[in-house]
């Protein structure tokens, strides 16, 4: 009996410091996962939620990148992580494609990471070299077919976003292009740059740069209706594919586990932040809009999208690796 009483007291006094633990919570610099690596739009927007987070909470939430294997060494790190709100992962729909593309990984998303909030979505844009004799999507299509398997298009590993738009315009246009994965973003948009590669789907807030400088041609945009940073050029859609649709979101998860009151603060906050006049002001400039969800709203999210590109990844033929 005394036994008993003693457990059910210890019980008590841990569910009435949980509530305690989440007000004084941060007591110390916060690590922002990025399992990908820098000047991409998960490092990019990671860095601006954490200097955002590092005002409001009076903490530093410091950024660590930790690429490689597609996003499954960052968030492999974090689903270890203690559950204690001192470590977040920055993903991006990358890790909901992983599940199934990766099912042997050593992590299950929403098994071991539960969701926190969304930060904002954005289209990407289709880019060629600009020595490539093709100006318009039609005219791109119809230089593939003419040379089934020989035009190669970049993306920052298997699995990703890009990588994924570009197997899904594959499927939809009837042409097999032969995909070149890279280590980063960053070295895949050198290579199209540089003329080794001919094409490639990349996030409009990281591309913008390159194609101002006429480094590369835009050929499309891949939302559902056209980009307000590059109105002139049509979407995939418009441009004669019509459906396609592809985009980049990104979005905080923390380990399994993590206090419940922690997950709601970081969720309140990152609402706050990403509601912000000035901040959705300088995005749309970029091209991302904000995303605003409850943790709960942002875990249906998830199962929604896994469940999406699982359909995509089927009939592109894909194997897991």
């Amino acid at each position: 009996m005394r036994w008993a009483i003693r457990l059910g007291l210890a019980m008590l006094a841990a569910a009435l410091a949980l509530p305690a633990m989440a007000q004084s919570w941060p007591t110390k610099p916060v690590r922002i996962v990025v399992p990908f690596g820098p000047g991409g739009p998960a490092d990019i927007f990671a860095r601006i939620i954490g200097q955002e987070l590092s005002e409001v909470l009076k903490q530093q939430f410091v950024i660590e990148n930790k690429a490689g294997a597609g996003g499954t060494i960052g968030g492999d790190i974090v689903a270890k992580a203690a559950p204690d709100g001192y470590t977040l992962l920055m993903m991006s729909n990358t890790l909901t494609t992983n599940e199934t593309l990766m099912p042997n990984k050593s992590y299950v998303l929403l098994r071991d990471l539960v969701p926190v909030a969304p930060v904002n979505s954005s289209d990407l844009v289709m880019v060629v070299h600009p020595e490539l004799p093709a100006k318009t999507v039609a005219e791109f299509v119809a230089l593939a077919k003419a040379q089934p398997g020989k035009l190669a298009y970049a993306s920052a590993g298997p699995g990703t976003p890009y990588h994924l738009a570009g197997e899904l315009f594959a499927t939809m246009t009837g042409t097999e292009l032969l995909h070149v994965p890279h280590k980063n973003s960053g070295e895949a948009r050198n290579d199209v740059a540089g003329g080794h590669v001919q094409m490639m789907f990349d996030a409009v807030t990281a591309m913008k740069g390159m194609i101002d400088g006429k480094q590369v041609r835009a050929l499309a945009t891949t939302g559902g209706m056209r980009s307000a940073v590059l109105q002139g050029v049509p979407t995939v859609s418009e441009a004669g594919v019509t459906g396609y649709e592809a985009t980049i979101w990104l979005g905080i998860m923390a380990p399994k586990g993590t206090p419940k009151e922690i997950v709601q603060r970081l969720n309140d906050e990152i609402r706050r932040i990403v509601a912000k006049p000035s901040l959705q002001e300088a995005w749309a400039k970029q091209g991302a809009v904000p995303m605003m969800m409850t943790a709960d709203a942002f875990g249906r999210f998830l199962e929604r999208d896994i469940a999406k590109w699982a359909k995509v990844i089927e009939k592109a033929g894909l194997k897991p690796q």
